[in-house]
Parts: C-alpha cells; sequence; structure tokens
C-alpha cells in the first residue's frame, strides 16, 4: 500500500487546487481573507452564498476571497503552503494526514458528531448483506476522508483488515459514476452524496457510524500563524459558523432551497441529507481530539501512514483568544 509523504500531499494539492488558486494567491494580501472549501461545507457555502460573513469582514476592513476544492486533502495541503488562511470544515481523518505531512495547525472549530452522515452503500440487489461480505470486494473511497475511517473501523469490527478488500480511490463525482455502472462493488461516501445515491439510485445502507465506530467530528483549521496575526477575524468566523449551523437547522426547508441550485440536487434530497449532519460548531477541546487520535492510530496500524501522528501536537484555538 502506498504510504502518503509530504511530497505527494504537495503534488496532489497543486494539481487538484490549481485552477482555483492563482499564482499571485500564494502571496497573502494583509487585507484578505482566503477561505477554502469543498462541496460538503455546508455552512460556509451557505455564508458565501448570503454574503453575511463578508459583510462582518468588511466591516473590520477585509475581503474574502474563495477556493473550492475537490476534497479535504488538497484543501489542507493549501492551507499549509499558505495559499488559504482558513478551512472549511474537512472530515476528523484529514488532519491526521496533514500532520503526518508537518503541518502546522490550529483547530479552529468543530462540528459534533454526525455518524450517520456518511455510511457504505451498496446496489440494491446486491448479494452483500454484511460488511463481511465485502471479503475480497473492490470498494470506492475517498483517500483520507472521513469514509475512509469508516470503512477501516466496520471492517476490523467484522473481523477484516484493509488488505482483506481492493480499495478504488475515488473522489465523489468518480465514486458515483464507478457505483453506478457496477466497477466497485461497494462505495463508502459521506453526505450530501450518500443521500443522493439512496434516492436517485436506490442504494443499499450496509453500515454507517452508528454505535459509537466512526463518529464523523467535522473540523475546521488555520494556520497557526493566522490565528495569532488575526484573532479578531478568527472569533468573527467563528461566531458566523456557530449562526449559521443553527440556522440550518432551524430552517431545513430555507437552507435546502439555498443550497439546491448551488449544489445541483433537489431541496427534498438537500434536506433529508442534512437532518443527518449536526452541524453544532463548538471550541476543540483536548478531549474530542482523542477520537482522532484513534483514527490517527488507526491508519498507521493499517500502514497507511508514514509514521505516528501525534494528533495533540496541533494547536487548539479557543474563542476571544
Amino acid at each position: 500500500m502506498k504510504s502518503f509523504t509530504r511530497r505527494s500531499f504537495i503534488q496532489t494539492a497543486l494539481v487538484l487546487a490549481g485552477a482555483a488558486l492563482p499564482l499571485h494567491s500564494f502571496a497573502s494580501d494583509a487585507k484578505t481573507v482566503r477561505i477554502g472549501y469543498q462541496k460538503s461545507s455546508t455552512l460556509i457555502t451557505v455564508l458565501k452564498a448570503d454574503g453575511s460573513l463578508e459583510k462582518k469582514l468588511a466591516e473590520r476592513g477585509f475581503k474574502v476571497s474563495w477556493h473550492e476544492f475537490t476534497s479535504g486533502q488538497p484543501l489542507l495541503e493549501a492551507l499549509n503552503v499558505g495559499s488559504i488562511d482558513f478551512s472549511a470544515d474537512v472530515a476528523d481523518t484529514v488532519p491526521v494526514f496533514a500532520l503526518a505531512a508537518g503541518a502546522k495547525l490550529a483547530y479552529v472549530a468543530q462540528e459534533t458528531p454526525s455518524p450517520t452522515a456518511q455510511a457504505i452503500l451498496v446496489p440494491k440487489d446486491s448479494p452483500i448483506k454484511s460488511v463481511a461480505d465485502l471479503k475480497g470486494k473492490k470498494i470506492g473511497v475517498a483517500r483520507a476522508a472521513g469514509a475512509h475511517y469508516l470503512l477501516l473501523a466496520s471492517l476490523a469490527k467484522a473481523g477484516l483488515s484493509f488488505k482483506d478488500i481492493t480499495p478504488a480511490y475515488l473522489s465523489p463525482a468518480d465514486g458515483r459514476a464507478a457505483f453506478e455502472r457496477g466497477a466497485i462493488d461497494a462505495w463508502v461516501v459521506w453526505e450530501p452524496f450518500s443521500t443522493a445515491a439512496q434516492r436517485q439510485s436506490q442504494a443499499r445502507v450496509l453500515g454507517n457510524g452508528n454505535g459509537g465506530l466512526a463518529d464523523y467530528q467535522r473540523y475546521y483549521l488555520a494556520p497557526i500563524a493566522f490565528t495569532k496575526t488575526q484573532p479578531e477575524i478568527v472569533n468573527t468566523i467563528f461566531g458566523e459558523l456557530v449562526r449559521t449551523g443553527k440556522w440550518v437547522k432551524q430552517n431545513p426547508q430555507e437552507a435546502a432551497r439555498l443550497l439546491a441550485p448551488i449544489w445541483g440536487l433537489d431541496a427534498a434530497t438537500i434536506e433529508e441529507a442534512n437532518s443527518r449532519r449536526s452541524y453544532d460548531v463548538r471550541p476543540v477541546t483536548p478531549t474530542a481530539l482523542k477520537e482522532v487520535q484513534k483514527i490517527a492510530d488507526a491508519f498507521h496500524g493499517e500502514g497507511l501512514l508514514p509514521k505516528p501522528v501525534n494528533v495533540f501536537d496541533g494547536v487548539v484555538w479557543t474563542p476571544g483568544s
């Protein structure tokens, strides 16, 4: 199994992020906050769409530039090399791989657990009835994503190891295409892609993170230096994330209608997908990072990390600091 290296992180990030980040973006503009996000970054997507964060930051003399990435891994590498200042939510697995590559990151916030917001899917007529039946099968999953850990944990619970399956490392878009044409036997993915596959392709859920298997807490991060030089900006972003998370949960239909044209999904699918995410943004505590350490140890145990990772090497930012 090919392990991650710092070079592979940078190469992947530059290839995937190149279209979104022009070369001049690597030189930071002191009055611009560069925010990276991905399609599943619900709260940042809402803030971008309604303009509220830009208005708040404009009051402090800052403007915002937005940079979309295909997944969390290149997003955090871009954060590490200084091409963005703040990362929208990424799965709890992603900081593990970034830290393994030497990233100097601060945990700014996390969303409380959403264990059903990612799932192992199989076609509706598949003979696969349990995780144990995945032995010898080809499984689509995004490398380093939360779904990657869900797969590891599910296999371990069924008495299997990662070597008992054939992984196909695919982005959500490629995974959906492979799943629908039968090129993979199962697909492990997060929301809103999971609900979309269930509603549109009648995919069947084989398992999720319930029962303490995978909490799936998504993290917001920033370079340590940015949290120290721009604490008021970080506090402003944190406050807007908390507010927006509450709004999405309290106004599910309105939130779904707002996201529908952006995500290219119908509002009913988005509303169902959002019901599986907590969107409860809170400060990060050392206790919360214990789950991330468990994830790091699991990946290292399977030979998917080049060295052990101590997730507490990351700095925990606190509101008001």
